[in-house]
């Protein structure tokens, strides 16, 4: 497949956002395009390309991204910055969305908004010439009305205690994601439980405040109630690292038995 199938893919997580139950995903910090195939057979709903805590590099990220896309995977791309040419490039190649670390100001909000729609929406730059265009083969008002109806998927991570009030500060996003770790060591690590807690709440009732769907990170599945992540929509589990990490642990150990 040479053409992106992104925009049926950005509407299918979209609708499972809000379709009551948790759409799972991990996060991606290898560069073999075997993980996201896995990923994809595992029956995640998504994965995020991880340009924050890796060594992936953005020519990783691009063929990572192409992968998933061909499988049929959305993938979205964690980035530590709005670098608007990088995003639109990530965009091209066919990411669902863009996940942004350390939202704390609705500048940022708005800058991410701007680089990720095209005028008058936002300020992103038209070319037909890349895989979410098909190459040129679908014509500018098709492919500028796809991206109209179905816009990457944008996720801000609160993890601060301190930032812009937050039900504006995401309230243009369609992920509000709480990043409890760099949120807990903001708060003075090790944080109180109760203090802790009340923090995520805050961001939760944001997500609600602003009507977007609540997201954040749990190592597994069955730790996420616990953080505050009950009512996720968006869960992000481990990582393609840790999941390999806890595997290669046990299988280390099977000789212990």
């Amino acid at each position: 497949m040479t053409a992106s199938d992104v925009h049926p893919l950005r509407r299918r997580l979209r609708a499972a956002l809000t379709a009551g139950k948790p759409a799972v995903g991990t996060f991606v910090k290898l560069a073999s395009p075997d993980v996201v195939e896995l990923a994809a057979a595992a029956g995640f709903a998504f994965v995020v390309v991880d340009l924050e805590h890796s060594t992936l590099t953005e020519r990783d990220a691009v063929d990572l991204v192409r992968h998933a896309d061909a499988c049929g995977l959305p993938a979205l791309v964690r980035v530590p910055e709005v670098d608007a040419a990088a995003v639109n490039r990530l965009l091209e190649a066919g990411a669902a969305g863009i996940q942004l670390s350390m939202l704390t100001r609705l500048a940022q909000a708005e800058a991410l908004v701007a680089a990720t729609r095209f005028a008058p929406a936002g300020r992103r730059s038209v070319s037909l010439a890349n895989r979410a265009a098909r190459f040129g083969a679908a014509p500018l008002a098709g492919f500028l009305r796809a991206e109209q109806e179905e816009p990457p998927v944008l996720v801000g991570q609160i993890e601060t205690a301190r930032t812009d009030p937050l039900p504006e500060l995401v309230a243009a996003l369609d992920v509000c994601f709480v990043g409890s770790t760099d949120l807990a060591v903001d708060l003075g690590l090790p944080a109180d439980p109760a203090v802790l807690r009340a923090a995520v709440d805050r961001v939760r009732d944001a997500a609600r405040s602003a009507r977007v769907a609540f997201g954040g990170w749990a190592p597994t599945r069955a730790a996420a109630a616990d953080l505050g992540l009950g009512a996720a929509g968006y869960l992000v589990v481990g990582s393609d690292l840790q999941i390999l990490a806890a595997g290669l642990r046990a299988a280390a150990g099977e000789g212990d038995q």
